[in-house]
């Protein structure tokens, strides 16, 4: 199966790697250290419409096909691992969700000014006692009049703390397992009861606020509850599946851009009178660190592929999204045992690379339950 780019997905890299090239990667540093969201990038990557990128022209976004949105979000995390991930929460998750299961008037209010990048969206889904297993949540919420009264919290939420549109998962019926679940479209600077107790301070992805929320009986209206009531798990489900993809895509670039930085230093660092890039022991490493990155950018593909040919995904974006996550830390690791001492300070990024790749294997379902996803799929 032929993955090459077309000429339009090609265009589309390109501007997306000279943007990443000129803006983000001399401010990558900048951003790890202070952990601040850069604001102004996301402000230019609205204006080149990188904020909405599978989403329909009509909804504000730029329309584009699958293969393009993952090579794009490649590009933003080989640069950024933080910026890669509060546009892949903004876009896979909080956009998505609105997209595939809101109605029209729920689309031009909410997903439109998303999409175009003139807000920023958020998925409330986890809780403390409740990661990989959705159905132990705490967070109810009870039918009251016109709208529904939600009290609970949710943990390690990207973009929570800075989001204008939350899509929130909570319990309508607690009795009733997964099929007692729900999904909202939340307002926080609207719906009084909304609170961010704080956010994270994380090993890596930083510039990228993870926050913990609370809803004190926060007010609902009926019209922002997505689709019928019950319907929450599966749409969690769904949205998870395609996000997949685009963590995948983010661990195919930091592990590029670990390869790129590994190439460079080993060129330039001499050692016993030759640069240490025509040492053996260093070239099997770049040779296995390329492999590797090259393997799990065709797994990448494979999944938008059938997820835009329209057939069942689930078994290509969990290995895809496993394969890429475990290669972005294997070759970071590398990066860092090509530079030796070097690598283990700031003075270069590979750190920084490592750093970021870990939380691939844990966020958007672990490495452990993708495998359980992955082994499923195939005894079923």
């Amino acid at each position: 199966m032929d993955f090459s780019p077309t000429t339009e997905q090609k265009q589309i890299q390109e501007m997306v790697e000279e943007f990443v090239d000129e803006e983000v990667v001399p401010r990558a540093s900048e951003i790890d250290e202070s952990d601040e969201v850069p604001w102004d990038l996301i402000d230019e990557m609205a204006k080149l419409g990188l904020m909405g990128m599978p989403i329909p022209e009509e909804y504000g976004g730029a329309g584009l096909d699958y293969h393009s949105y993952a090579m794009a979000l490649e590009e933003i995390s080989r640069g950024s691992g933080g910026l890669g991930t509060i546009v892949a929460a903004h876009i896979s998750l909080a956009c998505n969700m609105i997209y595939e299961f809101g109605d029209e008037t729920q689309k031009a209010e909410y997903l439109t000014p998303l999409a175009a990048g003139d807000e920023i969206g958020a998925f409330a889904l986890s809780e403390a006692g409740a990661g990989s297993d959705v159905p132990a949540m705490d967070t109810v919420a009870e039918k009251d009049g016109d709208g529904y009264v939600v009290n609970g919290d949710k943990l390690w939420i990207s973009n929570g703390s800075v989001a204008d549109t939350v899509t929130l998962f909570a319990k309508t019926d607690p009795d009733a397992g997964n099929k007692g679940i729900s999904s909202f479209i939340v307002r926080p600077d609207e719906d009084d009861g909304f609170f961010v107790e704080g956010t994270e301070h994380k090993l890596g992805d930083k510039g990228c606020p993870t926050a913990e929320l609370r809803f004190d009986d926060m007010y609902i209206p009926e019209e922002r509850r997505l689709g019928e009531e019950g319907r929450g798990f599966v749409h969690a489900l769904k949205t998870l599946n395609g996000g997949r993809i685009t963590i995948a895509a983010r661990g195919v670039g930091i592990a590029q851009a670990a390869l790129d930085a590994a190439i460079e230093y080993s060129q330039d660092r001499e050692q016993f009178d030759q640069p240490i890039s025509e040492f053996q022991a260093i070239k099997h490493k770049l040779a296995d660190m390329d492999t590797k990155t090259q393997a799990a950018r065709l797994l990448m593909h494979r999944a938008a592929d059938k997820k835009m040919r329209g057939e069942n995904y689930i078994k290509a974006a969990a290995q895809a999204k496993l394969y890429a996550s475990e290669v972005s830390r294997e070759v970071a690791n590398e990066g860092i045992q090509i530079h030796g001492g070097y690598g283990y300070t700031k003075d270069f990024p590979v750190e920084r690379f490592y750093r970021d790749a870990k939380l691939n294997e844990i966020y958007e379902g672990t490495s452990e339950v993708l495998r359980n996803t992955i082994g499923d799929q195939l005894t079923q």
